[in-house]
């Protein structure tokens, strides 16, 4: 059966069988998925608030001049702002490399905390950066820490237990990630919004990211905003039940999503990682260098080319999703918790990673 007719179907869950659709096809049955790259049909052009971002500013963030970027709507939903890649040459780099040897460190919370001591989750990179740029293509070699990595969160830590943040679980958020969402919100409209909470996910070719609606936040005013690098995917969006069918998008490398508005609480997932439509290993976006002479306050930073050999080997297989949050309105606070100790706990099937080799039933397995 086509993605449409599942479609049209409706009824009990049709977001999870189209779920299962993209899951299980292979690549060449994509018809149904919406291509940002050529917008038609239900895809519409979007304003942003050019004023509302300098030049200067986006710059410092490695982006191009919002009046340069394009972003699209989508009819029936209100709110999402799709931006295809708006990054300057060679500033995806920063990201991608921030992901995975800054931003998983100590006091960042990781996957890999729930299964190993301390100790041996304090430098992944440097444990993981000499075997993973001499690994070939065998499915045989043994996992880096690295490639065991499924998520790392930062500022207010979710509590995958409980679903909830809390202020007693908190450790300071990335100053350079602050800024660029700042930029990203701005100009969509959401001047004023605050990086509290960043959940990052890393996915491999096998991995897939469960139906679920980000909801925990306590303010629901502010937009959610998702940042991937590194090979495709395909997400859906769908609406307020479980039982409205979703419509399936592109995600490529340095895509922007901003889902705001009626569109903040719909529920979406990723079923599928997918190969880069060029054909290559890696995107061409990832292949431009940066520039040598950087504006003045800028929070990219150049990588070492021996940083960035590791990184593109872990490309190879793999995309990068950061979601960035404003968990608390201005001047809000946290409601009293009770017999809470704020840990993260491992995320169940149903809203986080799927692993056709785990089952599914037992995610983040490393």
């Amino acid at each position: 059966m086509a993605a449409g007719a599942l479609t049209r179907e409706g009824g009990e869950d049709a977001f999870r069988r189209l779920f299962r659709f993209y899951r299980q096809r292979d690549a060449s049955d994509l018809r149904g998925v919406v291509d940002f790259s050529a917008p038609g049909g239900q895809v519409f052009r979007s304003q942003l608030s050019i004023s509302s971002v300098s030049d200067q500013d986006a710059y410092r963030a490695g982006l191009q001049p919002v009046s340069q970027w394009k972003a699209y709507g989508l009819s029936g939903y209100p709110g999402f702002i799709f931006i295809p890649n708006p990054f300057l040459p060679g500033c995806q780099r920063h990201w991608v490399k921030q992901c995975l040897k800054l931003y998983p460190e100590k006091p960042n919370v990781c996957n890999l905390d729930l299964h190993m001591a301390p100790e041996k989750t304090t430098d992944l990179w440097g444990q993981s950066k000499e075997q993973l740029r001499r690994k070939g293509s065998s499915k045989w070699e043994p996992r880096t820490l690295l490639e065991k990595l499924r998520w790392v969160t930062l500022g207010y830590h979710y509590n995958w237990d409980t679903k909830k943040y809390s202020a007693n679980h908190h450790t300071p958020f990335p100053s350079d990630l602050a800024f660029l969402s700042e930029q990203v919100a701005a100009a969509c409209g959401f001047r004023g919004f605050q990086a509290q909470a960043g959940i990052l996910n890393y996915y491999h070719f096998d991995s897939s990211l469960g139906i679920h609606v980000d909801e925990s936040e306590l303010d629901h005013s502010r937009p959610l905003l998702s940042f991937s690098f590194g090979q495709s995917s395909i997400f859906l969006l769908g609406g307020l039940k479980r039982e409205e069918a979703p419509t399936a998008m592109f995600m490529h490398s340095g895509d922007i999503m901003v889902m705001s508005g009626f569109s903040r609480l719909l529920y979406h997932a990723v079923p599928r990682v997918l190969p880069n439509p060029e054909g290559t290993a890696l995107p061409s976006c990832l292949d431009q260098p940066l520039s040598s002479d950087l504006p003045v306050g800028s929070v990219i930073e150049h990588s070492s080319e021996e940083d960035w050999q590791v990184c593109a080997k872990y490309l190879q297989s793999s995309r990068i999703n950061m979601t960035i949050r404003q968990v608390l309105a201005e001047g809000q606070k946290f409601p009293e918790e009770s017999g809470t100790n704020g840990k993260g706990q491992a995320p169940s099937e149903e809203n986080y990673h799927e692993n056709s080799k785990a089952k599914r039933h037992k995610p983040n397995t490393v």
